[in-house]
């Protein structure tokens, strides 16, 4: 299996690089994995609306740009399902079965995502209702598709 994480920005605190690099090595046992780091779009304080949507469109570009086109993408949105470690292990492994061997997973900007690039998305996840920084959201994502083939292979991380 194929895993890309395209986001928004790049990882400025060293924490997170480690961490991140960490969650890399780990799954590297289990599937192809890469990290496309996308230019982020500066927001001015008190950036009107109209504003916020043309930065949001723009990194959307960037977004569309770089998801293959036999990838099955899935949005980090708000708005998405919240789903247990369990429900995303059993996400993976049925999109594997279903042949489904190219899985995309889109972190966006500090805005978040584009109408457009959620339009293009097949699932849309949460983690929570609370609002994460998306460079921290990074390593957090990647723990949990880690702690997905850990399910789905049988192995004690989980617990």
């Amino acid at each position: 299996m194929r895993i890309t994480l395209i986001c928004v920005g790049k990882l400025k605190e060293k924490y997170l690089t480690q961490g991140v690099a960490e969650y890399a090595k780990r799954l590297s046992r289990y599937c192809t994995l890469e990290v496309i780091e996308l230019a982020d779009e500066k927001t001015p304080d008190n950036a009107s609306a109209a504003l916020e949507d043309i930065i949001k469109k723009k990194e959307g570009e960037r977004i569309l740009k770089a998801i293959k086109e036999d990838s099955y993408c899935i949005a980090l949105a708000i708005g998405g399902k919240q789903i247990s470690s369990e429900e995303l292990a059993e996400k993976l492994d049925s999109l594997g079965i279903s042949g489904n061997s190219q899985i995309s997973f889109i972190i966006g900007g500090s805005l978040g995502l584009s109408a457009e690039v959620l339009n293009r998305a097949d699932y849309m996840l949460s983690f929570s209702k609370m609002t994460f920084p998306h460079q921290l959201m990074r390593m957090i994502l990647l723990e949990q598709i880690y702690r997905a083939f850990r399910i789905n292979h049988n192995q004690p991380y989980h617990k």
